[in-house]
């Protein structure tokens, strides 16, 4: 006889447990998914065809190679325990860049910048990473060249050995590099569906706060400093949300989980919270030249909730984004719910000067192969 059905108030996942299956149904951002698993059984009449089906899994793209501690290995050989430290106690630390096809062959953008955020997020919490700027910078490009077709790269080091306390007895820290096209790869490779607007649609999330200097410095890309981000995002998103953005301790916008948030004034001023309360983001900070460099006045000041929502432009910033335009904030619009002039601008800047069509910026592009020239 069955268990009755119940609920998860926090996630609306639904378990149903009967003779022969675990049913689990979730709301997967705004659309229902529903994944059936087969149930622990102590029958030992199970069948060995039975008891040897598959789930459905995804590796990922046969043909791409990751840089593990110094040597390639196929994308599916790159694992670790289920029990790692890194995965039980989220010690992991990572950096995300891009890769962009420009006249004189792939390139990352600003290479140096993310491997220097990299390792300091290493020294924030405390993570012993032996490699040198330079040793991660060269495995990185290796790394491009070894994956044609790339357009992203996750640089992440974490601690593989099983443990059984917060401290590791072996402190030994892995580096993995992958490079890869995260939507040909891995999103049209993965269940579920890809949530993607050209525009956003943004909460400012009212209960969870933004990442805290007294429990994990903000400036840290460590994996653990994404579970409350996520939580309320996924939050958002089965409300009918893109994106969201948080506050920070003191009421003011601080960014959203992954990208950082800048509002134009109808003077045409940029602004952007400090950097006292966010993430470095790379991205970020190549706005913020562009548009000096560009004869915009740009301020790093608090912004209210109110700021952003009676600025006539916002867009946030990020290594996958670019430049995204949001044209909705708590369900009110933006201005007139279009892409505004300075945005755009902005936009189409970055993209020229990310794809090598700008010499003025080039020292911000890492060659592959930096004897080709156009």
């Amino acid at each position: 006889m069955g268990l009755p059905q119940s609920k998860c108030p926090f996630w609306g996942v639904g378990v149903k447990i009967g003779n022969r299956h675990l049913q689990l149904e979730a709301m997967f951002w705004g659309h229902e998914r529903r994944d059936t698993f087969p149930a622990v059984s102590d029958s030992s009449a199970q069948s060995d065809a039975e008891a040897k089906t598959p789930v459905a899994t995804e590796f990922g793209p046969p043909d791409r190679k990751i840089w593990l501690d110094g040597e390639f290995v196929r994308w599916q050989d790159a694992t670790v325990h289920v029990l790692s430290h890194s995965l039980q106690r989220g010690s992991l630390i990572f950096d995300y860049m891009s890769v962009h096809d420009t006249p004189r062959g792939p390139a990352v953008f600003r290479l140096a910048d993310h491997v220097d955020r990299l390792l300091r997020s290493a020294v924030l919490i405390g993570l012993p990473l032996e490699r040198s700027a330079q040793q991660i910078s060269d495995a990185t490009l290796a790394t491009v060249r070894a994956n044609p077709g790339a357009a992203a790269v996750k640089v992440s080091a974490y601690i593989p050995s099983v443990e059984i306390e917060v401290v590791p007895m072996d402190a030994r820290v892995s580096l993995a590099i992958a490079a890869y096209h995260p939507i040909e790869d891995i999103a049209k490779r993965t269940r579920g569906q890809y949530h993607h607007r050209s525009e956003l649609s943004l909460w400012i999330e009212k209960e969870l706060r933004n990442r805290r200097h007294d429990i994990v410095d903000p400036q840290a890309k460590a994996a653990a400093n994404y579970l409350s981000p996520m939580a309320a995002k996924w939050a958002a998103r089965r409300n009918g949300y893109d994106d969201i953005l948080l506050i920070d301790e003191d009421g003011n916008i601080a960014e959203g989980p992954t990208t950082n948030v800048f509002l134009c004034t109808a003077a045409g001023t940029l602004r952007t919270p400090p950097e006292t309360h966010v993430l470095l983001g790379v991205t970020r900070r190549s706005i913020i030249d562009i548009a000096i460099h560009d004869g915009l006045k740009v301020e790093e000041v608090p912004i209210r909730p109110d700021d952003l929502m009676n600025a006539p432009e916002v867009f946030v910033t990020g290594t996958s984004a670019g430049v995204w335009p949001v044209i909705r904030i708590d369900d009110k619009a933006v201005g007139d719910a279009e892409v505004g002039p300075v945005t755009r601008n902005l936009r189409d800047r970055f993209k020229e000067i990310s794809a090598g069509r700008d010499p003025r910026f080039d020292h911000w592009l890492a060659y592959t192969n930096p004897q080709k020239r156009d």
